[in-house]
């Protein structure tokens, strides 16, 4: 592969994960400040997941046998820029939700076939995807950065990282047409292609993988969508809320560039996939003691570990045991069943959790509410722990292609 690819391919996450970061973690303390309730917001952060639930296996399906990939990307990327434009005026929970719902609708697709179309170009997985991969980490945490900036300029308003995501999709739209051409499988024997993804799970180390990775993707929206509120409760100012939060990102790359490479091969995808969830309980732990501050915020950079090592090996692992006429369809199944499935029930069951703990608390002779974010991460860690050895005691190293 050029050098001229890998960077189109690097431009491509790049701008992918920025549309994502510039709204996803800053929205929920936005959506608070607009008096909408826990459910509320969690139904806000569920919709996303919800699409993946619905739309990949079409956008893998059409992908693997119909359109050009690149084209595909390039006419959901435009479309979402329109939309994303419209989310910026909307206050009311129920406007906000039905466009959001058509938005992701059209973006859920684009997450697995950003893998699919790179894996599909690459000579080497191994050695080429984990930078490419990590341009993505960098948009979102430029995205994060730029929303601090964006508010300092026009000022703080509802729907501000709606506007900045709407400019991204609109470049990234137009430079997908740029990317390879990516033409559809039209002599495979079989024409349904997310079926024969489907059929995958009769493999019983995939299956295993895949329920794992339903139960964990649960657990990630406490992280997502809980951490922008509690880093405000114990100090954090939400002008900075944004560039704290890209911490998380910044470890994401040096995870993906230095550890990734080097423990990936000697400690197989077994270990890797455990070391991923074993760092989430003990993040989760240090948000349930909730200080020193510093330490809340230094424990941010576990997230490297938790995504890299158990979603991005997922990925490189689904890849790996896919035939490459299905590979668009069976990211598409990994993403159904992560950011579909599971990230969907999660929003919906951090959003019960976060209202199940609220307190009342005495401020200057009032009875104010607060979240006793204690006893919410307290969820989130045991059943990690719960998912770690389970993992371990089910899931067996896939045997390697050499091998075979």
């Amino acid at each position: 592969m050029n050098t001229s690819m890998l960077v189109r391919f690097g431009i491509m996450m790049f701008l992918q994960y920025a549309v994502w970061g510039a709204w996803f973690s800053v929205l929920s303390a936005a959506l608070e400040n607009m008096g909408f309730s826990g459910i509320q917001i969690g139904s806000i952060y569920g919709i996303i997941p919800l699409a993946c639930i619905i739309s990949p296996f079409i956008g893998g399906q059409i992908a693997d046998r119909y359109l050009n990939t690149e084209k595909f990307l390039g006419i959901a990327h435009l479309i979402g820029a329109a939309l994303m434009w419209l989310l910026s005026y909307q206050s009311e929970f129920s406007n906000l939700y039905w466009i959001m719902l058509i938005y992701s609708l059209l973006f859920a697709p684009t997450l697995p076939l950003t893998n699919s179309i790179t894996f599909h170009h690459l000579t080497s997985v191994e050695r080429q995807f984990g930078p490419i991969r990590v341009a993505g980490t960098i948009g979102w945490i430029a995205a994060g950065a730029g929303i601090d900036q964006w508010r300092r300029l026009l000022g703080l308003y509802p729907g501000d990282c709606f506007q900045l995501a709407a400019v991204l999709s609109l470049l990234l739209g137009l430079f997908c047409f740029a990317l390879p051409k990516t033409p559809p499988n039209k002599e495979s024997a079989s024409p349904w292609a997310f079926l024969e993804a489907i059929r995958l799970l009769q493999n019983k180390v995939f299956l295993v993988f895949i329920l794992i990775s339903f139960v964990v993707a649960t657990e990630l929206q406490f992280y997502y969508v809980l951490t922008g509120p509690f880093l405000i409760s114990i100090g954090i100012p939400e002008a900075n809320l944004g560039t704290t939060m890209a911490l998380a990102q910044v470890a994401e790359i040096l995870v993906m560039l230095v550890f990734l490479p080097w423990l990936l091969p000697r400690i197989g995808v077994r270990n890797s996939l455990a070391l991923g969830i074993l760092a989430w309980p003990i993040r989760y732990a240090i948000f349930c003691v909730g200080h020193p501050t510093w330490l809340v915020i230094a424990s941010l950079t576990l997230h490297g570990f938790c995504y890299v090592f158990f979603f991005t090996v997922g990925q490189i692992y689904v890849d790996e045991v896919a035939p490459k006429d299905i590979r668009g369809s069976a990211q598409s199944l990994h993403a159904f069943v992560t950011l579909g499935l599971g990230l969907f029930l999660g929003s919906l069951f951090c959003g019960w959790i976060r209202d199940l703990f609220i307190e009342s608390t005495e401020v200057a002779g009032q009875m104010v509410p607060s979240v006793n974010y204690f006893h919410v991460f307290l969820v989130p860690c045991v059943l990690t722990i719960v998912c770690a050895a389970a993992f371990l005691m089910t899931f067996r190293e896939p045997v390697k292609k050499a091998e075979v």
